[in-house]
């Protein structure tokens, strides 16, 4: 059984900094693309920044030069460091991992439980 948890989240000023984990355990062949995704209430989910399994990132254009996305392949690790939050970043973040458990069947998408990010003074 694969699962995905999240820590990280909680409420701080804006400005302020939080830096997300997600790790990935169970029986993993291997994890290819990893991603941090959020919703915020009444809106879609959206993707915040993605990253592939050979260390290429994107990013959604709110949150260029303010997130970095990074991950640690050796513990199956994905981070997202957030720097000058802004109210506007309140959301629930999701980690998101395409990963293949079984030589038989195709990678897949997983997801994490989310994790509140509170941006308020």
């Amino acid at each position: 059984q694969v699962q995905l948890v999240e820590s990280g989240g909680g409420l701080v000023q804006p400005g302020g900094s939080l830096r997300l984990s997600c790790a990935a355990s169970g029986s993993i062949l291997r994890i290819n693309a990893m991603g941090w995704y959020r919703q915020a209430p009444g809106k879609q989910l959206e993707l915040v920044a993605g990253i592939t399994n050979g260390g290429n990132t994107n990013y959604d254009d709110s949150v260029k030069g303010r997130f970095t996305i990074s991950r640690d392949n050796a513990i199956n690790t994905v981070y997202l460091q957030m720097n000058s939050l802004e109210p506007e970043d309140t959301a629930v973040y999701y980690c998101n991992a395409n990963l293949k458990i079984s030589p038989l069947r195709p990678a897949r998408d997983y997801w994490g439980q989310g994790t509140q990010v509170t941006v308020s003074s």
